[in-house]
């Protein structure tokens, strides 16, 4: 069933801040007003114009606050305004799109910010003299209290009980020597973002190979994020007022053609209602709500901007999407589906490995690179993806489109 909201959603404005590992000269609400600032400024807009807003960031320990939104308030320019939180995991950005837009698309409000956040550096380990040993150690604070989190659970963990599970499904796929090519990939398009935390590294499929294992065979150093510390700002409104915005500002609007979440049970097993091996059903439910809602399909979509914490989950994910068959995600590239190969643009941003992955935000970052992709390069359809939790629990997929002033 085609999903219609009350009204329709645009993006008319956008700004991130850099990504870096450490953001030392700014704190986290000074990098949200920033990100805030900027975005106001793309669509030259005024702080009065806007209405509400939703932010998103991951956890309160690396904060060192219970409720560390209340807070963003009075620093946004939002005070005595809606600014509910959304935290879901690495899927804490798609999620507070998802807010924002119902937002607006259900007439509560023309004007919403869409912000996200992320710092740690409060977490600072003066031993490893990195955040790494506590940042690890709050990440795995999402595990299960009473088993899994005595087990030394990791973020990574998580993420490879799926790629392992689907390489036993599928032996054949996930090669090595495609993996190395999509990185190749990826840290060059990184380059041509001025934003991304890691646009000076030169990477090879050797050097891929022969980079340290992190879990064997699921993925090795170089297919795998760093910390970011950064924040993102998307400008939401609704039809009528976001032509009006557009025109002031000169940037066509990018509508919010459709949007689609889903979650996946904790647990696994090997029929449902557990979680399945080898898949993950939450993108594929969530990217299919999102093609229903704006009557298109994957053939449609011109640019992808993926949630790829680790890159063999990029492969699965572009299977589960739509994009190759599910045991074929190899097809990427000997297919010559993504670019430079073909003509699918895939996480142009350089995603999360090359681009950055701060947690609250790192989605609205990926909407961000979308946005500026289908303006600059004039194309019609986007599809934006997040996933987050053990075992890639929470999906959410949106697909943008591009208007006309």
């Amino acid at each position: 069933m085609k999903r219609v909201p009350k009204r329709k959603v645009a993006i008319v404005g956008a700004f991130t801040t850099p990504c870096r590992a450490r953001w030392l000269s700014k704190t986290i609400w000074e990098l949200a007003q920033w990100a805030v600032s900027g975005a106001l400024q793309d669509a030259k807009l005024k702080i009065d114009r806007v209405e509400a807003g939703v932010i998103g960031l991951y956890n309160d320990i690396f904060a060192r606050q219970a409720i560390p939104e209340s807070s963003f308030l009075g620093h946004m320019g939002l005070a005595f305004k809606p600014l509910p939180r959304v935290t879901n995991g690495g899927a804490t950005g798609i999620y507070t799109f998802g807010v924002a837009f119902d937002m607006v698309a259900s007439g509560r409000h023309d004007v919403v910010l869409c912000i996200g956040a992320e710092k740690a550096t409060d977490c600072y380990d003066f031993m490893s003299e990195t955040q790494t040993p506590e940042v690890v150690q709050t990440i795995a604070w999402s595990w299960d209290p009473l088993f899994e989190r005595d087990q030394g659970a990791t973020a990574a963990d998580s993420y490879a009980e799926v790629i392992l599970s689907y390489m036993d499904q599928h032996p054949k796929d996930l090669k090595m020597d495609i993996r190395g090519e999509i990185l190749r990939i990826l840290c060059e398009q990184a380059k041509n973002n001025p934003n991304a935390q890691r646009r000076d590294e030169i990477v090879t499929p050797e050097r891929v190979a022969h980079s340290p294992w992190i879990i064997e065979p699921a993925f090795r150093k170089l297919e795998t994020c760093v910390y970011t510390e950064g924040a993102c700002c998307l400008v939401f409104a609704a039809e009528g007022v976001a032509e009006e915005i557009c025109r002031d500002s000169g940037k066509p609007p990018i509508w919010i053609e459709g949007v689609g979440f889903a979650n996946e049970p904790y647990w696994w097993g090997i029929q449902h209602p557990h979680k399945l091996p080898g898949r993950i059903e939450s993108d594929y439910l969530a990217a299919k709500t999102a093609y229903e809602m704006a009557g298109i399909g994957p053939k449609d979509v011109s640019v992808v901007e993926l949630h790829d914490a680790f890159l063999p989950q990029l492969e699965i994910t572009m299977a589960e999407m739509g994009f190759v068959p599910l045991g074929r995600a190899d097809d990427l590239i000997e297919k010559r589906i993504m670019a430079p190969h073909g003509k699918l643009l895939v996480n142009p941003s350089g995603g999360l490995i090359y681009g950055g992955h701060f947690v609250g935000g790192s989605n609205m970052f990926s909407a961000w690179s979308a946005r500026r992709e289908l303006i600059s390069r004039g194309l019609d359809y986007a599809l934006v993806h997040g996933t987050g939790a053990s075992s890639s629990q929470y999906g959410g997929a949106v697909v943008l489109k591009r208007g006309v002033i």
